[in-house]
Parts: C-alpha cells; structure tokens; sequence
C-alpha cells in the first residue's frame, strides 16, 4: 500500500500552490492528483503553477494525474475538461459527464466524488476504462474490502480516503460569496480567506461543518491511522491524502512512517492534531457508528 494525493480542494494564492507542489515533491507519495475541484473560477489566479509542479513531480519519480471539476455545468467548463484529455496525462474522473470527452479505449482514474458503492458500478467504470478507483469516504470497512477484491479481479487499483476533510457535498450556490451577502458571480474569492475551509457551527455554538465554496467538507479531519492493518489485509492499494495548508508535507510522511511499520497509529493520530484545522479527527465511516466517530477518543 502506498500514498496518493488527491487535488487541493481550497483557493490558494499561485505562490503558495508553487511552494507546495516544491515541497511535495520531496515526499515518499507514489502520486499526485493536480487541477481545479470545486470551483472553475478559481483556475485562472494559479493554472500557470501547474506545468512546473507537473515537471517536478514527475522529475521526482512521482506520477501525474489531473483531475475533472468535481460538478460540470457550464459550456466553458465542459471545454475545460475536453481539453484535458489532450494533454498526455491520466484523467481523474470526479464528474461522469466528463467520460463523453473520453474516447472508448482511452484509461482514466475515479475520485472519490464518484458514487461507486457496489460492484457492478465498479465493473461497468472497469469496463469504460477505469485502472484506479478511490472509493468514496463514507463506505465503510466492510463495503470496502468487498471492492477492494472485485478491484484485484478486475485489475483496477482500489485507494479510500486516508487523510483530510471529508467532500460531502456540493451546491449549484456558493456558500462562502452568501456568508458575505455577494452574488455567486461576484464572490470576490472570498473563500481564499480560508485555506482550509470556514467552519460552521450549529445555532448552539457546536462544531458541524465546514464550507469551501460550493462545498461542503466534514469537520473534523478524517484519517485511517488506525485502519491501516485492516485496509492492507482487505487489499486496498494506497490511501488518498487530501492537501491542507499546514504541516502537509510532515504528514505524508508521517503516513509513509505508518504504512511501513515505522510507527503506531496513536502516534501518528497524535502528530497529526497540531496540524489538521480545528484539531479534530474522525474515522467513523471506516468503522464507527456515525462518521463524525473517532475511535482513538
């Protein structure tokens, strides 16, 4: 089992992407995911980093992929993602309708936005041409080691969540451009103020959500530090770190550390605390009753 990281969910000023991806490349992941998730607005302000950090990862050993909007809706948006498929990287399907924009014998990777809970979806995605699939985060242990073994049959690489705030869902409204009474199209990226998502609470001061945009994200930050024996044994091929604007590149490897022996999964939760926005983890989907659960309470 070995480390992917999955695309930036949040807006970052172009120099820090550029240091980012620098550091990144420094790090035991196997592979990156690159591009624009949430919003396609956002693209412009930092596109021009993505060919360096392409070429330093790749120098790095590390391989490439870059990913689909995470929701499509647009005529430009629709030309974004066609024009992707010409660039001689792997494409990360995190929207279906980007599969008309791929031809019949072309491969492509799934993110985790896709709804892939059961075999036969995972079959028919085998079939179109998927080689790699990250489950969605709210499958549990269970659910996973079944596709996991359907994945092995198919010959496609099965990864699950290992690090981050959890995508739940997404809006055709921004979240961030309403809390500051804008209109969507005049948001005035306001969401750059908050690196690693803006935290909701409920109306009796409780931690709940966090919103990045049009997304809504978990609160607390979900890790599978305690879930990796099991995860290995029920044949899952890497676990997918999601990118967060503090102390990333110690916590790969930290993970790294973990999937190698190197240390214990309370270590490593412990490490983890001082550097994951608002300090709270969580693991319950993988084996709790709810998904906000952390089994290390």
């Amino acid at each position: 089992m070995d480390l992917t990281i999955g695309p930036n969910q949040f807006f970052w000023p172009a120099e820090t992407v550029r240091g980012f991806y620098r550091d990144l490349a420094l790090t035991p992941a196997a592979r990156v995911v690159l591009g624009e998730l949430v919003c396609s607005k956002r693209l412009p302000f930092w596109e021009g980093e993505i060919p360096g950090a392409i070429e330093a990862l790749q120098a790095a050993g590390k391989e490439v992929a870059l990913t689909t909007l995470a929701l499509i809706t647009l005529r430009r948006e629709r030309k974004l993602t066609a024009d992707l498929m010409d660039l001689g990287l792997p494409v990360e399907v995190n929207d279906l309708t980007a599969l008309r924009h791929l031809t019949d014998d072309q491969p492509f990777w799934v993110g985790p936005l896709v709804n892939v809970y059961n075999e036969g979806t995972l079959r028919w995605l085998a079939q179109r041409g998927a080689v790699r699939v990250c489950l969605p985060p709210e499958l549990p242990l269970e659910s996973v080691a079944t596709l996991a073994r359907t994945g092995a049959n198919l010959g496609v690489a099965v990864e699950v969540w290992g690090h981050g705030r959890l995508p739940l869902a997404l809006s055709g409204r921004c979240y961030h451009a309403r809390l500051h009474d804008r209109a969507k199209d005049s948001c005035q990226f306001v969401c750059e103020e908050d690196p690693d998502g803006r935290d909701v609470e409920t109306l009796d001061g409780q931690p709940f959500l966090a919103v990045n945009g049009i997304q809504t994200l978990s609160q607390s930050t979900a890790t599978a530090a305690h879930q990796v024996e099991a995860l290995h044994e029920a044949g899952v091929s890497a676990l997918r770190l999601s990118p967060q604007s503090r102390g990333f590149a110690e916590t790969v490897a930290l993970y790294h550390q973990r999937l190698t022996g190197g240390i214990a999964g309370n270590r490593l939760a412990e490490s983890l605390r001082p550097w994951v926005p608002g300090g709270a983890l969580s693991d319950g989907f993988l084996t709790g009753p709810a998904g906000a659960a952390w089994s290390g309470a």
